[in-house]
């Protein structure tokens, strides 16, 4: 078997590794266009500002390292150029000798991953504007900054959040410009709401719903020029604003190729040519589930499709097929931190899905136990069968252990009813007796069986606002237009609520609220519960 294998990193390399692991006579070559043929480019950032202190902590294996390791031929500085798809042949180039070589091949993995996406903008050609993918691109960074007092973020994704992160963290002074109205698109509103406090909490300079327009040259420094009109001064710009899929191969040897440029594969992660196979950033990927596909540009996905193709290609019908994505992401901002896992609010709505939603506020841990952080968590099903569609959640600790818990959920499609049930850790370090997430799914049940009626907001006034809070916080935190009633008082002091119109109950955190809906509910009121209270509403 004479396997070519086209970019290391994540997908390339996994199928060669797991390649070696099914077959100790097979002859497989990496070919990657760069100098490294394995690391972490999920780390650079982290490199940049030092959290991550070793570079060589990030390159998971050197050619010679992975060489000897595997029993297999590493080509790097060498571009694939084309693919003769009659003759099973791949011509390279070694970027440093001009050599060109014709290789054949058996089985043939296009794993080339994506490219940062570099508008047409007057100026992004000056020296201090940056893109980061390699771990060179990482290196000019932390060079630069050596002399750099301020800089500007153009992106508010996952990449562009953690470099306003660590940049701080260099003691540089960050703008970010977001064309969206809000950070982290794939996140809901009032999720990425959280986020953008916690940047402006540490002086990062928002910019949203901005866009740039154009950089010039200000003596050593730059100038930004934004399409409201705004300038910003910036030692250093970090492009953060997208990738595109490496497929002009692909394209070039007339492999079926998504809307968007991207690579289309089958359940094996075949191409339309059954020799062929493709992996990571530049395919795209069953939406596990909305259906359909879609790019998602993620390592963990990579890695799982690189298995999956050095499988079906040693084991054929025995292989298990990828099942798609679910598009489980997280990152931290400061001290927050913010993960999702399925299918938005937003997406939901462009793809017309019917759904319905819940969020709660739920302690990290057991209250009584020094340490516990509130976590916002939000759940998304389907009115039709309560199926699990989506769900976010942010805070400052416990949000990763419980998106993993809801992104097996969704990878088993289970229910809002198997929330409730779910048997999760519990002794007060580290959760409470009902988890956060089975208390959503006890919100979530609630809203479909009528029990909760949900207030998203606080409603205008003029409006029955009975805050059921204690009167210290309620004076403290006062609602505006609202009546202090404190929930062990509600019960006899219903008369000083006017039946005739609707009353929206608010608490801290929206537990009691809903409490004290119920009450009012079953003595005839018309009663609505504000979804996470003052926490999310003030």
């Amino acid at each position: 078997m004479r396997l070519l294998i086209v970019g290391g990193v994540a997908g390339g390399a996994s199928a060669a590794a797991r390649a070696r692991r099914l077959s100790e006579s097979a002859q497989i070559t990496v070919i990657e266009r760069g100098p490294d043929v394995s690391f972490a480019n999920c780390g650079l950032p982290y490199f940049i500002g030092g959290d991550i202190t070793e570079r060589a902590d990030l390159a998971l294996q050197t050619p010679s390292s992975l060489s000897k390791l595997l029993n297999l031929e590493v080509l790097t500085n060498t571009e694939a150029i084309s693919i003769n798809r009659s003759d099973k042949t791949l011509l390279t180039k070694n970027l440093i000798s001009g050599e060109t070589t014709t290789r054949a091949y058996d089985k043939l993995v296009l794993a080339p991953g994506a490219s940062p996406m570099q508008p047409n903008l007057p100026g992004l050609d000056l020296p201090l504007v940056h893109t980061l993918r390699t771990l060179q691109d990482m290196d000019r960074i932390d060079q630069d900054l050596d002399n750099c007092q301020s800089a500007l973020v153009v992106g508010g994704g996952f990449i562009g959040l953690e470099m306003a992160e660590q940049l701080h963290h260099r003691g540089i002074k960050v703008s970010l410009v977001e064309f969206f109205p809000q950070v982290l698109p794939p996140l809901d509103a009032e999720f990425a709401k959280d986020l953008a406090t916690a940047l402006r909490e540490k002086d990062i300079d928002l910019h949203l719903g901005e866009s740039l327009v154009s950089l010039e040259a200000d003596g050593p420094s730059m100038k930004a020029h934004l399409k409201s009109g705004t300038q910003l001064d910036a030692d250093l710009v970090i492009l953060s604003v997208g990738v595109r899929p490496e497929s002009k191969l692909a394209r070039d040897a007339e492999l079926q190729l998504g809307e968007r440029g991207h690579i289309h594969v089958n359940e094996f992660q075949q191409t339309s040519d059954p020799d062929i196979y493709a992996a990571g950033d530049a395919v795209e990927t069953l939406d596990s589930i909305l259906g359909g596909h879609r790019p998602l540009p993620l390592g963990g996905p990579a890695n799982r499709q690189g298995r999956t193709v050095a499988d079906h290609i040693f084991r054929g019908d025995k292989a298990l097929p990828y099942p798609g994505s679910i598009g489980t992401a997280i990152v931290r901002v400061f001290d927050q931190v913010a993960a999702v896992t399925g299918a938005g609010e937003a997406e939901l709505k462009r793809r017309g899905v019917a759904y319905q939603a819940v969020t709660i506020n739920a302690s990290s841990h057991a209250d009584y136990y020094p340490g516990s952080e509130t976590i916002k968590l939000k759940l998304l099903w389907s009115p039709e069968d309560s199926r699990l569609l989506g769900a976010q959640a942010i805070g400052r600790d416990g949000v990763d252990k419980r998106i993993d818990v809801l992104a097996t959920a969704l990878r088993g499609r289970m229910t809002i009813d198997d929330l409730c049930h779910l048997e999760l850790c519990y002794a007060p370090p580290f959760g409470g007796a009902k988890d956060p997430v089975n208390l959503a799914g006890f919100a979530a049940c609630n809203l479909r069986d009528g029990f909760l009626r949900p207030s998203y907001a606080i409603p205008e006034s003029p409006a029955q606002i009975i805050d059921v809070r204690p009167t210290a916080k309620f004076q403290s935190q006062p609602v505006p237009g609202a009546k202090n009633i404190p929930l062990p008082e509600l019960r006899s002091r219903l008369n000083e609520i006017d039946q005739d119109q609707p009353v929206f109950t608010i608490c801290q955190m929206g537990k009691t609220s809903y409490f004290a809906a119920r009450i009012l509910q079953q003595n005839g009121f018309d009663a609505h519960s504000i979804i996470g209270g003052v926490n999310v509403n003030l």
